[in-house]
């Protein structure tokens, strides 16, 4: 059984000081791909090395709506140039989006996504999708921007409705640890009603603890475990789940099998 976490910060520092370990964990649990999406030009080197040292891992470059700040704007050119060499493992742009939960300017957030989906077209790359309480406008500057490279809408936590509304735009739908918690009611049912090829699967580690594990440092190595609530709430046997999710990961980043 093969699986590929589609988001996952294996960069942060709960994981750094022994990431050989930390990466062997993840591959006995079965996960033998991983998608390291950025913050922002603060890890875009330590990603690019990340990628050159280990062919498991890809990359997303951008602007994470949580750690925007003043120079990111003076950035975009970078950004560019830096997705025009094509860096290895380099996969999508992202993680970008609107958080409307955070004490930052809706104004510059959604200044800095709008160039991130233009630079998305140009270099005709999927987007990592981030979104907090701001799905409809999230939707209404896809649509605005004339988005058509699709990605992967991350974090998913939200109605059918919502999903299949960045589905029918191109999009998959990242499935992590909320599917685990029974209260999630409406996340659990439009994640048993969606259907399968539109769906991956994610950890978000270190963040996005598993129901069981609350207040402990997310891991790659739990997959398996997300992978299995799917498997029930989809009504199917968790092999042929983790097979169609593994092809949905690389097509969702166009990265051959």
């Amino acid at each position: 059984m093969r699986l590929f976490d589609t988001h996952c910060h294996f960069d942060f520092s709960p994981f750094r000081d022994d990431f050989s370990n930390q990466l062997a964990e993840a591959n006995q649990a079965g996960v033998e791909r991983f998608l390291i999406p950025a913050i922002g030009s603060s890890n875009w080197s330590q990603l690019q090395q990340l990628a050159l040292d280990n062919p498991q891992i890809y990359i997303a470059l951008g602007f994470h709506p949580y750690f925007l700040d003043a120079q990111a704007q003076s950035q975009l050119e970078q950004l560019d140039a830096l997705l025009a060499a094509k860096p290895f493992g380099c996969v999508a742009v992202g993680e970008c989006g609107l958080d409307g939960m955070v004490d930052i300017g809706t104004a510059l957030q959604e200044k800095l996504f709008i160039e991130q989906i233009k630079l998305a077209n140009q270099h005709r790359l999927p987007l990592v999708l981030h979104t907090r309480k701001t799905h409809n406008r999230l939707l209404q500057l896809l649509k605005q921007q004339g988005h058509h490279t699709g990605g992967i809408l991350h974090g998913f936590s939200g109605s059918y409705q919502q999903a299949k509304q960045f589905v029918d735009l191109g999009f998959y739908i990242g499935v992590g640890g909320v599917i685990t918690y029974p209260r999630a009611n409406k996340t659990r049912q439009a994640v048993a009603k969606l259907p399968l090829d539109s769906l991956v699967l994610e950890t978000d580690a270190p963040d996005m603890p598993l129901m069981g594990y609350q207040g402990q440092i997310n891991h790659p190595k739990r997959l398996p475990l997300i992978l299995d609530i799917l498997a029930q709430l989809q009504n199917n046997d968790a092999q042929t789940i983790a097979e169609i999710v593994w092809r949905n990961g690389n097509l969702a980043l166009n990265i051959c099998e």
